[in-house]
């Protein structure tokens, strides 16, 4: 028996639906929560829960998709970088279809005869370094918390290794400071009452990282898991917590996340990594929130070693995915959704990545 069936049990989940109803009645006014990982995001719409959540309760989708939230001029960087004819990319392959400011992408670039190559994992890209010494091999280093303790752990096999032909663009987020750039800019037409608190990051971090947002703002965040009932007991607990006054940090997410996290992948990302600012699109420059290598590890830099910089550059014409990053704009309401921007031919990210919102609308609203 898979032991995850019971998370998809119509009893328990019309159960918990009751329950919802409830407590939103009880609570007397509409709420919006936040989800701020594209794993619920899919969950909640391929599930069909978002259909099925009580008048009055709003789901936005906030900037929880990885390459949704990769600023322009990274993806810029990563084409400039595949244009050098020593360069082979290995990528993850939603990367490769991502545009950049001009509408070119890595897809483009290969077109071109640029060498890019999807692999699975990080240590695909160190095995590829290993197989080909007389090129460099480029990794661009998307991802939050989830992805970084990995990514860190490939930089480290490569110099255990000796592969000095092995480096990585680095690119790496991090989820509570956008959380906080959310709520310190959040306009009144568009208030953020809660967040549905993203599982995976949570097995890395643990709570006390999010804690700020019921101490400093008031708002109650729980970390759910991906199925439905555990999205559905993340909303109740959620509901509970604003009829009651108290907001506070929960975890209906027990089987997989503990209260500190990973000590081990923590330990892993910070001896690599050390926290810097970070663009991020829709979003723009965040204090203290991405990843870049500590001088020892410097070596494995491909901004350095190919001497690229993250440059200026234009937004992609018409493209909304930065105001649906923010929650400021359901996809549904951007001027080129299903028409001039569908995954066929995607505009921006958010319809590229199996991830995004606006990909996740499209699939499962049935355009």
């Amino acid at each position: 028996m898979n032991p995850s069936s019971s998370f998809h049990d119509p009893e328990l989940c019309r159960a918990l639906l009751g329950r919802l109803e409830r407590e939103l009645t009880a609570l007397g006014r509409p709420v919006r929560f936040m989800e701020v990982c594209g794993t619920h995001t899919v969950s909640i719409f391929r599930s069909g829960l978002r259909s099925l959540l009580p008048e009055g309760l709003e789901h936005l989708s906030g900037p929880g998709c990885p390459v949704c939230v990769t600023h322009d001029s990274e993806v810029a960087a990563f084409i400039r970088a595949a244009e050098r004819p020593e360069v082979v990319i290995a990528t993850f392959g939603d990367l490769l279809r991502v545009p950049g400011p001009d509408g070119r992408s890595l897809k483009h670039a290969m077109a071109e005869g640029a060498r890019v190559q999807v692999v699975y994992s990080p240590l695909d890209a160190v095995k590829l370094a290993a197989e080909h010494p007389g090129d460099t091999v480029v990794f661009p280093s998307v991802g939050f918390e989830t992805t970084a303790p990995v990514i860190a752990g490939a930089v480290m096999t490569a110099r255990k290794m000796g592969l000095s032909n092995f480096c990585i663009l680095p690119c790496n987020k991090l989820v509570p400071p956008a959380m906080r750039a959310l709520l310190a800019g959040e306009e009144g037409t568009h208030r953020i009452d809660a967040f549905l608190l993203p599982g995976h990051v949570a097995v890395v971090l643990g709570l006390a990282p999010f804690a700020f947002l019921a101490e400093e703002f008031g708002r109650p965040a729980v970390v759910g898991g991906f199925e439905p009932a555990d999205i559905l007991s993340a909303l109740c607990l959620m509901l509970e917590m604003l009829r009651e006054g108290r907001p506070s940090v929960g975890n209906t997410y027990v089987r997989a996340v503990s209260r500190e996290g990973s000590p081990q992948a923590r330990r892993v990302m910070d001896t690599v990594f050390r926290v810097s600012d970070a663009r991020w699109r829709g979003l723009g420059v965040i204090p203290e929130s991405g990843l870049v290598l500590r001088d020892a590890w410097r070596a494995f830099d491909a901004l350095e070693r190919l001497g690229l910089e993250f440059e200026d550059t234009g937004k992609i014409p018409g493209c909304r995915c930065g105001d649906i990053l923010r929650g400021a704009l359901t996809p549904d309401k951007c001027p080129l959704f299903g028409k001039v921007c569908t995954p066929q031919n995607p505009t921006g990210p958010c319809m590229v990545s199996t991830e995004g919102s606006c990909a996740a609308w499209y699939r499962y609203r049935g355009v």
